[in-house]
């Protein structure tokens, strides 16, 4: 037998059920699915000090365990000392196995290292159904060795699902786990 994610079988065997008989869905396929989860580093000071860009990517790599790939600039901003084609960030689209490790790791691991951590925004839903959740130390999470850290810099973890409303997504990711300051319902 192969090995499969934690989250991925309470998907089927909890959370699915839950949505479809919270939102009165007529097939399994309605429910809204967690798809991809995109995590974005910037890394603006790589522009003057180009080894911050292999940390980065070092850092994001290992964090995910996936490849994580540079992103470029697209234009030219001469007050920032900015050339097009640049390098000026990190980023990284996890999908199936690699996304549900990622998340599990985020939830159980690296969310409550956060100092004073109260729960996460609930103000990062877009209207589309897609959540954004700005993690501002790369250090909350266990694999980063802090005495090797250069610099601590933030990052951007984007869950895309398929839902069609905000309140649906919400009550997937909250199914799934992630821990909301309370949302008035």
């Amino acid at each position: 037998m192969s090995y499969r994610p934690r989250l991925k079988d309470k998907y089927k065997a909890e959370v699915a059920p839950a949505l479809k008989e919270r939102f009165s869905y007529k097939s399994v396929m309605q429910v809204p699915k967690l798809q991809k989860i995109c995590i974005n580093q910037g890394v603006g000071d790589a522009v003057a000090d180009k080894k911050l860009m292999d940390f980065a990517l070092n850092e994001m790599s290992s964090i995910t365990g996936q490849k994580a790939v540079p992103t470029k600039s697209k234009k030219d901003i001469s007050n920032f000392k900015l050339r097009s084609g640049v390098p000026i960030g990190a980023r990284v689209t996890l999908r199936d196995v690699n996304m549900y490790e990622f998340l599990d790791r985020l939830i159980s691991v690296a969310l409550p290292r956060i100092r004073d951590f109260k729960g996460v925004n609930n103000k990062g839903f877009d209207g589309r159904g897609n959540y954004t959740l700005g993690v501002t130390e790369q250090i909350i999470f266990p694999e980063i060795d802090i005495d090797k850290v250069n610099k601590i810099t933030g990052m951007d973890i984007t869950f895309v699902t398929s839902a069609n409303t905000d309140d649906e997504a919400y009550h997937l990711l909250k199914e799934f786990g992630i821990p909301f300051k309370n949302k008035e319902q």
